[in-house]
């Protein structure tokens, strides 16, 4: 999230965090819009809260954190709870090492049809393409404003 924030703080436009908290860890980033910080306490309703706002999903390589909000997302698209969004996997190498798609497909686990559920990337310009394709050129519509 903090790459998100970072990025709309140095074009100067206003930014939202959902922050967790953590028992060890996890201040929110600074880049994020002053008065526009909510924290969470339980991690499904934060990730319900990103969902019902979420345009895109693009997945940056990480960790249990990454993994959890992926795969919650994916699922929830896959059986038809929440609307398709496009969902974004930045850098193949690294998604078709940690996530072995073509197993999972063989041993019945996913079927092939949900590799569809998702785009491999590794540039900045395949993910603009990637959104651009899904929304056919044309942006979503913003359901709340910031201002």
């Amino acid at each position: 999230m903090e790459a998100a924030n970072r990025g709309a703080f140095d074009a100067g436009a206003r930014s939202i965090g959902l922050n967790i908290t953590l028992q060890h860890e996890q201040a929110p980033n600074p880049f994020i819009t002053p008065g526009l910080c909510f924290q969470f306490r339980y991690f499904g309703l934060r990730k319900m809260h990103f969902l019902m706002r979420a345009r895109a999903l693009v997945v940056f390589p990480g960790g249990f954190g990454t993994m959890d909000e992926l795969f919650e997302v994916l699922t929830l698209v896959q059986t038809g709870k929440v609307r398709r969004v496009p969902i974004v996997l930045v850098g193949t190498e690294f998604w078709r090492k940690a996530i072995n798609f073509d197993f999972l497909i063989e041993e019945g686990y996913i079927g092939p049809q949900d590799v569809r559920l998702f785009t491999l990337v590794n540039t900045v310009e395949e993910i603009i393409a990637t959104l651009q394709n899904f929304y056919g050129g044309n942006p979503p519509a913003q359901d709340a404003n910031l201002d």
